[in-house]
């Protein structure tokens, strides 16, 4: 059974068309929109949308028009890719985060189970004198 969409997900994929450059098929904007909203929408549901489908055609006679997009300068290609790196960056050290949390959540669990003291895992490390210049005989 087809998914009907929410109005915030309507807001979703009118942002996408918006933002739509290259060939807009239905196929393609399903394709495009299913991370976003979380389930490929049927090309029926989505076209049943007015809205959307006001701005699929607008953006089809847009890009048919031959409309072309101005070339940005080099200082916002820069800008733009030194912000996708950080965004990436960003979504890595959030899941790897994640995960450490996890991770502690375990450590923390089996120290209660086996009744190892916050004291006892707080514990200074043993310092280790690696300037010791004793030869050995």
């Amino acid at each position: 059974m087809a998914k009907h969409l929410s109005d915030r997900d309507v807001d979703l994929v009118v942002s996408v068309i918006d933002g739509w450059d290259g060939k807009l098929s239905w196929d393609a904007l399903s394709d495009a929109v299913e991370p976003v909203i979380g389930t490929r929408p049927a090309r029926q549901t989505l076209a049943l949308q007015e809205k959307i489908r006001s701005a699929f055609d607008h953006q089809k006679e847009r890009l048919k028009s031959g409309y072309v997009k101005l070339k940005p300068p080099a200082s916002l290609r820069i800008a733009e890719q030194r912000i996708r790196r950080l965004e990436a960056e960003n979504y890595r050290l959030e899941c790897e985060n994640a995960r450490l949390l996890e991770r502690f959540m375990r450590w923390q669990y089996n120290a209660h189970k086996f009744n190892v003291s916050a004291e006892k895992l707080d514990a200074p490390l043993p310092f280790v004198d690696r300037n010791s210049s004793e030869a050995k005989s």
